[in-house]
């Protein structure tokens, strides 16, 4: 287990007076307490970076949490592991499955794992399309009724700057069941901008589907540097990538923050189907909130992850 530095636990507990008198619970992957439970997924690494700063936050303040390795440190019994495999449709079922046996209710449901590498599902979709969109896609449609019936809950989409810089082939998509080719340098930052327009693009879709329910969603850029997000790359491409993570990340205390912003601040709801970015609402280009695109887009995700034939 990787253990936070000196600086980080300062800026950590920093948060937390900050948030004290805040009732609600968040975390990265599944909790339950007696009033709120919360549900982000589990990927490989959940327990690192800015979904350990975020999960540590919850269980020291009584909520129970989904997360592995965590234990310890939080000082609370109340961590528990659930596996997901995001990459695995198979595993999302089968996870959604049993939370929904086992848990009466979810609150705030939290899709903040994210990859950078290229490679291929083993249901033949592109790795990075594959987790960071339709892993989410599939869990989130699976988990709507659950969120739906306990009131006000939320979704939160972590998505990325780097959106700006996407666009949706779908011809791509149809062909490849991928939204880049390619495993150069250019290519694959290209293909993960692709699929945090997904998650832009998701995220505006799903806010009109449930308009008129209990549940909102929102989108937003966190800024994490030094995240395990790029672990699947080469030395090489992360020296040439810290530049780029240097002008758009930020550490981990300070890139909670709008994720903890859009899952607790309170009367954000009108504000749903937005897109944040320093606790702030930000104007996206056009290209993320197209609605032709957002339709074709939900339309394609579910016949690829099987909701629809």
């Amino acid at each position: 287990m990787l253990e936070f530095k000196d600086e980080f636990k300062k800026m950590f507990f920093d948060l937390l007076r900050k948030l004290k008198t805040n009732n609600h619970k968040l975390i990265l992957f599944t909790l339950t307490c007696p009033f709120f439970n919360c549900l982000c997924p589990l990927t490989p690494g959940s327990n690192t970076g800015i979904r350990k700063m975020t999960a540590l936050d919850l269980a020291r303040r009584g909520a129970r949490a989904a997360l592995a390795d965590i234990k310890r440190e939080s000082g609370s019994n109340a961590v528990v592991f659930m596996h997901l495999d995001l990459g695995s449709l198979k595993s999302v079922r089968s996870f959604a499955e049993t939370f929904l046996k086992t848990e009466c209710r979810l609150d705030l449901l939290i899709n903040n794992a994210g990859i950078y590498m290229p490679g291929t599902t083993e249901d033949g979709l592109g790795m990075m399309f594959g987790v960071n969109h339709i892993g989410h896609f599939l869990l989130t449609n699976l988990l709507l009724d659950h969120l739906n019936k306990c009131g006000q809950s939320r979704v939160v989409n972590v998505a990325c700057v780097g959106h700006n810089f996407g666009t949706i082939d779908f011809n791509c998509l149809n062909s490849h069941k991928e939204v880049g080719v390619g495993d150069s340098f250019m290519d694959v930052f290209t293909t993960y901008c692709n699929s945090k327009l997904c998650n832009v693009l998701f995220n505006h879709e799903l806010a009109k589907r449930l308009h008129g329910t209990n549940v909102t969603c929102y989108t937003l850029h966190p800024g994490a540097i030094n995240s395990e997000l790029t672990r699947g790359i080469n030395k090489v491409a992360m020296m040439l990538m810290k530049p780029f993570f240097m002008f758009f990340f930020k550490n981990y205390v300070a890139g909670s923050q709008t994720t903890l912003h859009c899952a607790l601040q309170e009367g954000l709801e009108p504000l749903s189907g937005c897109y944040f970015s320093n606790c702030t609402v930000r104007n996206v280009y056009p290209k993320a909130r197209d609605d032709a695109v957002t339709k074709k887009l939900w339309e394609v995700s579910e016949r690829l992850s099987g909701l629809s034939s």
